[in-house]
């Protein structure tokens, strides 16, 4: 089977000069980053020295300013502007990612349409999740095949239900805020047809600027006049519970600074925070630590795959569920700062997990 890996790449030119790519000098800035020596990270990165050297002159002359500097004791650190370049790659890759796994997804059904191997994909359609991502890393090293396509909770569960995908993952809140949300997913599962697999239990709250500077102790202080957020798009489960979180405190929409900036997953809206260009953001903690952000938690949900009670039969169904009830997999789980694997892999009924106390469908 033919697997298909689309990573970002992006160039900067000036006036009419010729551009500079950015990929070797990135990887050759970040080893300067965690080494604090141009000779180690040449070698880690498998530059000869001089070629390293080049690559830095080729910035600087493009940019007319210093990448690096080198201090008695300190060995050699990055300047701001090359930290900067260094948050850009890091937005971008937060940013594009799941639309690029998406894409690759794509070709690889057309390359394979015709193999011999191929015997048929799972159809994965979720929410962006760091335990989706651990799941499909293990999917992949057992080589069985999946289509996946990134979108929004309430448009992966839509797809379901128009048997578009065979699983379709989506998130609810535990708690007071969880029967409004689950109603935005019961328009489309019936408990006579569909089914849950739980995937694990994720902590969402406030993503914050390292230290705190501005001083927030919770969804109360957002919409002061000196604060900028950055919010999820429109439709996403995420965004759902902030709304519901806002409304509970009379705290309108259009009284937050940055409200409208959009993006895709967790790790875009920690990637726009830690690069300076907000204060605050709505997600997981898993993402706020792998920035190097505070973190203020607020609510726990629970992550579920959504699928037919019939698909439950499927020969590939069951591998993806006999990974998910594995040791292995429950250990990645439990490894996200942020995530619990308590439940992970048990099938649940929708009015088990959602309780016959809410509207269902039941045509």
């Amino acid at each position: 089977m033919y697997k298909v890996h689309i990573t970002p790449h992006w160039e900067i030119s000036k006036d009419n000069d010729a551009a500079l790519d950015t990929s070797a000098l990135l990887d050759l800035l970040l080893a300067v980053q965690e080494d604090g020596s141009i000779a180690k990270a040449a070698e880690k990165v498998k530059l000869s020295y001089r070629y390293a050297w080049g690559l830095l002159r080729d910035g600087e002359k493009l940019f007319g300013e210093s990448l690096m500097t080198t201090n008695r004791g300190r060995g050699t650190v990055l300047t701001p502007l090359a930290e900067k370049l260094i948050w850009a790659e890091r937005r971008i890759s937060a940013r594009l990612s799941p639309t690029l796994d998406s894409l690759s997804s794509e070709l690889e059904r057309e390359l394979n349409v015709n193999s011999s191997e191929n015997t048929g994909a799972i159809r994965l359609h979720a929410s962006h999740g760091f335990a989706v991502a651990a799941m499909l890393n293990i999917i992949n090293q057992e080589n069985l095949t999946t289509e996946v396509r990134y979108r929004n909770s309430t448009d992966a569960v839509a797809a379901l239900a128009r048997k578009e995908c065979d699983l379709a993952g989506f998130h609810v809140p535990l708690g007071e805020f969880e029967a409004p949300a689950v109603e935005q997913f019961l328009q489309w599962l019936n408990p006579k047809t569909h089914c849950l697999i739980h995937l694990a239990v994720r902590t969402q709250g406030l993503i914050l600027a390292s230290g705190n500077p501005k001083k927030i102790r919770g969804i109360k202080d957002l919409n002061q006049p000196n604060l900028n957020f950055v919010n999820r798009q429109k439709g996403s489960g995420t965004r759902l519970l902030l709304e519901l979180m806002l409304a509970k405190q009379a705290i309108a929409s259009k009284e937050i600074q940055g409200f409208d900036n959009n993006e895709f997953t967790h790790s875009a809206v920690a990637a726009f925070i830690a690069s300076g260009m907000a204060d605050v953001g709505f997600g997981v903690q898993t993402a706020a630590q792998r920035f190097g952000l505070d973190f203020i938690p607020l609510v726990k949900e629970r992550y579920f795959f959504a699928l037919s009670i019939n698909a439950l039969n499927d020969p590939k169904i069951q591998q993806i569920i006999g990974i998910l009830k594995s040791a292995h997999f429950q250990q990645e789980v439990d490894k996200l700062v942020g995530y619990e694997s308590g439940e992970t892999g048990e099938i649940i009924s929708i009015t088990d997990a959602f309780g016959a106390r809410k509207k269902s469908k039941t045509n």
